[in-house]
């Protein structure tokens, strides 16, 4: 991919900083990838041990040293503990588009906080990276995940639903895209 961040972007907002995974992360990334609430709607293994979370931050921070993705820890400004993730990933560069993730332990659910790192990296995918579709790939029954990505302007696109394969997706997968134009309009 063409975006190159040495050092990897830290993002700030009045109550948050987004910053890159590192070790220290372990024990939060377990504790979140291993949580059933957090996992019912995702299709993959949960977290069984430390060293399944080791691996994963390895292999987030391979993807990002390789420009594959932005994978940010989501903390507080004042304490650097990780909360969720969130990340921009799974890029095109024939559309100029990507695909955001989201996750949040439940104890900082339902406290806008979400809504606050789900923002400012939009902002950063539209106008830093300059993407023309930010796309999110979710389960239609995830009301929670669809209410922020409506409230964002995303709207649900049938015609990229159309083409994905059900057997490998799952046949209850929707997808949500926001266009920089759509994007822009919602700010003014």
């Amino acid at each position: 991919m063409r975006f190159n961040f040495s050092p990897f972007p830290e993002l700030l907002t009045e109550r948050l900083l987004l910053r890159q995974l590192n070790v220290k992360d372990e024990k939060e990334i377990f504790e979140l990838r291993s949580n059933d609430i957090v996992n019912k709607y995702l299709d993959r293994p949960k977290a069984r041990s430390m060293k399944d979370a080791e691996e994963f931050i390895n292999k987030i921070n391979f993807g990002i040293n390789n420009h594959q993705s932005f994978f940010w820890a989501i903390c507080f400004r004042d304490e650097p503990k990780l909360i969720g993730t969130i990340c921009l990933w799974n890029f095109s560069e024939e559309e100029n588009k990507a695909e955001i993730g989201y996750e949040l332990l439940p104890p900082f659910h339902g406290k806008g906080i979400m809504q606050e790192a789900f923002s400012k990296v939009t902002e950063f995918g539209f106008e830093t990276l300059q993407l023309t579709t930010i796309e999110a790939w979710t389960a239609g029954q995830n009301e929670n995940s669809i209410k922020l990505l409506e409230r964002n302007h995303f709207k649900r696109d049938f015609e990229q639903e159309n083409k994905i394969d059900r057997a490998k997706e799952g046949p209850d997968t929707v997808i949500y895209s926001l266009s920089k134009t759509n994007y822009l309009n919602s700010r003014s």
